[in-house]
């Protein structure tokens, strides 16, 4: 049940009407429950028991870590939720993908190994990251342990960020559930506002985009320089409107319910740096990399190498997250090699007095520091995308951007021209700051229902030719 579909309206309007129609803060939140337990089985019935086990394993363990001040029994208690966690998402995420890794190596030497035919449960990862975050809060005493087995399960599976986020944290969303959440008009156009924009982004923007960009990058030996380039621009936009438009619409529909979720994107195409880059990406992600992997390895506290190697890891392990393949942890080590280049760059440029730049001087260097950053964006899209071919199909499509650009057929499609030129105009618009209370979209301004109006205007006439489901989905 994506939210895009008309069973999910349908299930929403149910779920909304209960909430208006009952003022009992129990009530709602065991309906909700109910809800987000029926939203998830939808998919398939049988993942409810992984969800249940991996939540009650998690929710006693906190409470056991909380009962003991011994260092000794408290890391125990955490190393059983550690394991747990990662021990499901290691089985169903990443078993096959080891297996078929080490077959690589050991076929040539006459041994043969066999995968396993495993689905992986929707959700899993980002559901995992949430209870982990949890236990890991409770063990450094940052948080009181949740009393409610209820409410701590309806924080782990409350429906609207259950199958891709945002990652939310206990002690954002736990206190919520504490006294009965405000349903009010003003709040529920909030809500319809976010979610129509990201639903514009989702249906019109990366389902209207996914066509071209699959096309090309099926076969990118076929098409000139000038048409692969615009397929990977094509699909950092893609992917852009893809996973945020997801964001948008789970962070409405929780406004509508009564219920408050962080942000989790700020135009990172505006990005100077590949640091600003994750400060504006998937941010709830970032953020809980920094927190529960990047500062526990040591962070920059042990010396200029070791921070250096610790990016390294946080950002591979965080490319090994998105998905079992090889092209996401390439992907997440060019990141982390650019983050680290620019740790090294800073730390230089800083310790040298250099007088204030000229304005044309700064400028210039801001622009240059704007491209060098989205070319390294871009190109680790490439191995981001090529999850079917893996890196053949990656250093194909490489390939034809920069060795060999002026073979194959030019297929320059007005549609992508069109959405790379509209979001060209609005990261503008926003970078240079003018009129931003427009670009807001306040619900008191003329504009407001008639932006609305226009994108819902613009998904049902030019509905894209072919379903798409979420990108984030399959991790």
């Amino acid at each position: 049940m994506l939210f895009t579909q008309i069973e999910f309206a349908i299930f929403y309007a149910i779920v909304l009407l209960f909430m208006v129609v009952v003022r009992s803060n129990n009530a709602r939140k065991w309906w909700l429950l109910g809800a987000s337990m029926y939203f998830y089985g939808y998919w398939d019935v049988r993942f409810l028991a992984l969800l249940a086990f991996s939540t009650i394993v998690d929710f006693y363990v906190a409470l056991a870590i909380e009962r003991t001040d011994d260092p000794a029994r408290r890391k125990r208690w955490l190393l059983v939720s550690l394991c747990t966690n990662l021990g499901v998402l290691g089985f169903f995420k990443y078993f096959n993908f080891f297996i078929s890794s080490a077959g690589a190596i050991l076929g040539p030497l006459g041994l043969e190994v066999q995968t396993l035919n495993i689905v992986l449960p929707i959700g899993i990862s980002f559901f995992t990251f949430q209870t982990l975050s949890y236990t890991i809060d409770i063990y450094r005493k940052e948080i009181p342990a949740c009393r409610s087995l209820r409410d701590f399960a309806m924080f782990v599976a409350f429906f609207p960020q259950l199958v891709a986020g945002p990652i939310v944290r206990a002690r954002d969303f736990l206190p919520q559930l504490d006294s009965l959440r405000p349903l009010s008009f003003e709040r529920g156009l909030h809500g319809f506002r976010q979610f129509t924009l990201g639903l514009f982004k989702k249906v019109f923007i990366a389902d209207g985009l996914s066509g071209f960009v699959n096309s090309v990058f099926a076969g990118p030996e076929l098409f000139d320089g000038a048409t692969v380039w615009l397929a990977v621009i094509g699909f950092s936009i893609q992917i852009y409107c893809d996973f945020s438009g997801y964001s948008d619409m789970a962070i409405g529909l929780a406004r509508v319910l009564g219920y408050d979720f962080p942000e989790n994107f700020r135009m990172p195409y505006l990005a100077t740096s590949v640091a600003e880059f994750w400060h504006r990406w998937h941010i709830s992600l970032s953020t809980w990399l920094r927190d529960y992997l990047y500062i526990p390895l040591g962070g920059n506290r042990r010396g200029e190498r070791r921070a250096y190697i610790n990016l390294m890891l946080t950002m591979l392990l965080g490319g090994l997250w998105h998905g079992a393949a090889w092209v996401f942890v390439i992907w997440g080590g060019l990141h982390g090699a650019a983050l680290g280049i620019h740790r090294l760059w800073s730390r230089r440029s800083g310790a040298r007095s250099n007088p204030p730049k000229h304005p044309v001087a700064a400028g210039i260097e801001t622009i240059a520091s704007w491209v060098m950053t989205m070319l390294v964006v871009i190109v680790g899209w490439v191995f981001f995308r090529s999850t079917d071919g893996g890196l053949p199909q990656a250093l194909a499509v490489l390939d034809r951007m920069f060795l060999h650009p002026l073979q194959g057929v030019s297929w320059i499609h007005p549609f992508v021209v069109g959405i790379i030129a509209l979001m060209a105009l609005l990261h503008a618009w926003a970078g240079a700051n003018v009129f931003p209370r427009v670009r807001r979209l306040p619900l008191g301004a003329w504009y407001t229902p008639v932006a609305i109006f226009l994108m819902l205007w613009a998904i049902v006439v030019f509905p894209a030719k072919e379903f798409a489901p979420f990108i984030y989905f399959q991790f």
